[in-house]
């Protein structure tokens, strides 16, 4: 089965609640395996950069004052069908209308604050290259791949 990387962001929300490790573990029982991570501050050009696509929408300058605010956790992880999975995991973007089980169904607040951006499908590759360099993914094999992956 192929393998497949995927981009997220655990957002200021995520880290000033203390859910980083919550949110880590849960992607980490789904058969993902973390391959970058970086504690960082997302500057404003780096930010209008990665949500250009949102940019005529009112809720833009609020959601690049709110990415900008503090600390976030960005990471890669691979799996077979990683994007699908980190979304199913973590649920709607409405907290109110994600599933039960999802991330967001158990600790989101509102749209505005929910904890955590899932690259969509087809956009991880870019996503990632604009938060970490080449150098920066590893490849490694896990003990346990040969009890999550099929050959």
């Amino acid at each position: 089965m192929a393998l497949e990387r995927t981009f997220i962001i655990l957002k200021p929300d995520t880290v000033q609640r203390g859910l980083l490790g919550e949110v880590i573990s849960r992607l980490e029982r789904r058969g993902l395996k973390f391959v970058a991570l970086k504690l960082m501050r997302i500057d404003d050009a780096l930010a209008r950069r990665h949500y250009a696509a949102l940019a005529d929408k009112p809720f833009f300058p609020g959601l690049i004052e709110f990415i900008t605010s503090g600390p976030v956790l960005v990471g890669v992880v691979e799996g077979p069908s990683a994007a699908q999975t980190v979304r199913d995991t973590v649920g709607a973007t409405n907290p109110l209308q994600a599933a039960p089980g999802t991330v967001r169904f158990e600790f989101g607040v509102s749209t505005g604050r929910n904890l955590i951006h899932a690259a969509q499908p087809g956009e991880a590759e870019q996503e990632i290259a604009n938060f970490f360099t080449p150098q920066e993914l590893l490849n490694y094999p896990r003990a346990t791949d040969a009890w999550i992956l099929e050959e």
